[in-house]
């Protein structure tokens, strides 16, 4: 039920905004990016319950939080970039957008680094010598 509502109020918004757009683009834009963070500030509640979920299996399994915390924080890095991204595409500033999504890249490869140096060392300890 909450998807429907969810493509009701993105249909909804794109009707508002065609019918505007030619009037009065900067007040589409902004129906368009208030409705984005709308939409992700309703997702935010639901991606609290999967963190949860995880949190538990990782401390069921033994598996260290700080590396499920480094992969939750890559994560959101990736879906907060592609939505920033995505508001200043909508904008018609690709070339910003294009230097966020490297932004989003970069900050991913640097939180990543602890987690591939351990994942090569077990690698390194389990080859023979």
């Amino acid at each position: 039920m909450e998807m429907i509502q969810i493509v009701g109020l993105g249909l909804v918004a794109t009707v508002l905004i065609l019918v505007v757009k030619e009037q009065k683009p900067l007040f589409a834009f902004l129906i368009g990016a208030s409705t984005g963070i709308y939409i992700f500030m309703f997702l935010i509640g639901k991606i609290g319950g999967v963190i949860e979920v995880l949190e538990q299996l990782a401390e069921s399994s033994g598996v260290q939080m700080i590396y499920l915390k480094t992969i939750l924080k890559i994560i959101g890095i990736a879906y907060i970039a592609e939505f920033g991204a995505q508001i200043v595409k909508d904008a018609g500033q690709e070339s910003i957008a294009s230097k966020i999504e490297l932004a989003g890249k970069v900050m991913i490869m640097v939180l990543a680094i602890p987690i591939i140096s351990v994942i090569i060392e077990t690698v390194i300890k389990l080859l023979p010598t």
